[in-house]
């Protein structure tokens, strides 16, 4: 796995983004509650590298976070969290309009998708943008281990067409750490 795994900074703007060196980024999207920072703390191994919270909303900053001084994870808020004001929404939506537009390190961009619920609108319009911007994109479902195995082919099956076939989709559950190695062979 990985030996250094450090928090470097919460950013608002491209003048805070931390990567001067041309190191490849990751960046993992989705509405709110969808399992971010718990996918990140599963695939570092580390429990409380990124903040994880119950309540929807949490991670309110695009978050980097340095892996073996080699690449960045970066967390970024949630869409979709009705409870946040507009103002604070379109907020969030311009900054990480700007860490995902003309960003030659990033390497990939994960799109978490709720296992179960399936896309919603929104992430359906994330998955056209990422697309439309020519971001390399793997869908994450998250919270496998929520399904039944015999429920899970279907769920998977749902998500894909609902995304126009594409077929570049992980199943992953951070509690039972599946599908885990699959991104870190990435």
């Amino acid at each position: 796995m990985f030996d250094k795994c450090q928090y470097i900074i919460s950013a608002v703007s491209k003048e805070q983004f931390p990567n001067d060196k041309g190191l490849n980024e990751y960046v993992f999207l989705g509405r709110s509650n969808v399992g971010k920072s718990s996918l990140i703390n599963a695939i570092t191994n580390r429990k409380l590298l990124a903040y994880t919270s119950s309540k929807p909303g949490k991670t309110q900053t695009i978050n980097f976070y340095l892996i073996d001084d080699k690449f960045y994870l970066v967390d970024v808020p949630g869409y979709g969290y009705a409870s946040r004001s507009i103002n604070q929404r379109v907020e969030f939506g311009k900054y990480i309009e700007d860490y995902l537009n003309d960003n030659s390190d990033l390497k990939y961009a994960f799109l978490l998708v709720d296992t179960k619920v399936g896309p919603t609108k929104d992430d359906i319009m994330m998955f056209n943008y990422l697309q439309h911007l020519n971001i390399q994109t793997i869908v994450v479902t998250t919270k496998a281990d929520k399904i039944g195995s015999t429920h899970l082919y279907k769920h998977l099956k749902d998500i894909k067409v609902k995304l126009g076939g594409y077929d570049r989709v992980i199943e992953t559950s951070s509690m039972k750490k599946t599908g885990i190695n699959k991104i870190i062979a990435l």
